[in-house]
């Protein structure tokens, strides 16, 4: 009952573990090793229903909650973490947080686009040189008339190269505010794909604004009140970039067994050893604990309900417990794990992202240090 509360998360499980099986696991390698994002397998997930997956029925989406978000995460992500990251930038730091902070005219314009994954969206926040220091971010919002001009510049944005819409918050009057901005907004451009170490199957790029205009309407609420959806949104984020190491961690511990069982070394199948004994149940305790951990927490965030110390809990246990497992089995699996031809070494360099994506695990520190002080008398 924790881990699926009602039939319909049940049903949402069985249906995405069997889309990663059918659809996902076949093309996870050779996405990871061509770096780009398997847009129609994107939209293969939007004709499941997963794109709008928080967004309520009435307006085209499947009308569930954080611990769906969870389920889903968790089941991409033990195949393609990668793939499973654009997901997110998309259905989580996109449609999300656009459906909850936005007015009806602007989801009239967005809402059937980014569902149906006709448009692939993303989120503009992190900043060269403010990275964890989002408050101190420079990019920088001026009323002009029936427009605004933005200039500064977002960096590693998930989604960049292919988005062509994003939520991207910036400075008006000193206060963040937040916007949309189109691919066809003049003055706004993308830089060429960033490589980077993991998460392949996924690309990113800086948002780049030149006297960049935007029309008024493009305004999500109202000027200065960014950070609160900002916030809001970075809950369910870190919630399912916790169950995406979950994901990893279940991976890594169903190889690293079935690895043991197999390779016999000195005349025993190597689970008989005490090393590779340590390496296997510490890897179960914790993936265990990790587990409860996120989907008891998942059952407290929603859109009118704050769990940041919860959220913030989950991403700082849970995204250390990927990369300890991937550690761990690739240990187990020696020279084998460390080559191309097994999973784990695709997997032991996706983990380390999450250590660091959607909140490094010392913003985690300092934010859960901080709520426990205020809750102290």
């Amino acid at each position: 009952m924790l881990f699926e509360p009602t039939e319909e998360h049940r049903l949402l499980r069985q249906m995405v573990a069997d889309f990663v099986k059918r659809e996902v696991e076949p093309q996870a390698e050779e996405y990871d090793q061509k770096q780009a994002l398997n847009v129609p397998l994107l939209r293969r997930a939007a004709e499941l229903g997963l794109l709008g997956l928080t967004v309520p029925a009435e307006h085209g989406g499947a009308g569930m909650d954080a611990v769906a978000a969870v389920i889903v995460h968790h089941e991409l992500s033990k195949s393609d973490p990668g793939f499973c990251l654009g997901y997110l930038a998309h259905a989580m730091l996109f449609v999300n947080n656009f459906y909850f902070a936005s007015n009806q005219e602007q989801k009239g314009r967005y809402l059937e686009k980014v569902i149906s994954g006709e448009w692939i969206g993303g989120m503009g926040m992190t900043e060269p040189g403010h990275g964890t220091d989002v408050l101190g971010m420079k990019t920088v919002a001026v009323k002009k008339g029936d427009n605004y001009v933005l200039n500064g510049s977002k960096t590693y944005i998930t989604n960049g190269p292919e988005g062509h819409v994003f939520l991207v918050y910036a400075k008006c009057n000193d206060a963040i505010t937040a916007f949309i901005v189109d691919r066809d907004c003049p003055g706004f451009s993308t830089s060429k794909p960033i490589k980077k170490m993991g998460m392949r199957a996924s690309t990113m790029s800086e948002l780049i604004f030149e006297d960049c205009v935007i029309p008024a309407q493009n305004l999500i609420g109202v000027e200065g009140k960014g950070v609160h959806h900002m916030m809001r949104n970075l809950e369910i984020e870190r919630l399912t970039l916790a169950a995406m190491s979950l994901g990893i961690a279940d991976r890594c511990l169903t190889e690293m067994v079935r690895w043991s069982k197999e390779r016999i070394a000195f005349g025993q199948a190597i689970h008989t050893f005490g090393q590779i004994q340590r390496y296997i149940a510490e890897s179960y305790a914790m993936t265990e604990a990790a587990r409860c951990l996120i989907y008891q927490t998942a059952k407290s965030v929603g859109p009118e309900s704050r769990n940041r110390i919860g959220s913030d809990a989950c991403k700082l246990f849970a995204a250390p417990v990927g990369k300890t497992v991937a550690d761990y089995a690739m240990q187990t699996l020696g020279g084998a794990g460390y080559c191309v031809e097994y999973p784990i070494e695709r997997f032991y360099r996706d983990a380390k992202l999450l250590e660091i994506g959607g909140g490094t695990v010392e913003s985690h520190q300092k934010n859960i240090t901080k709520d426990l002080v205020r809750m102290v008398d």
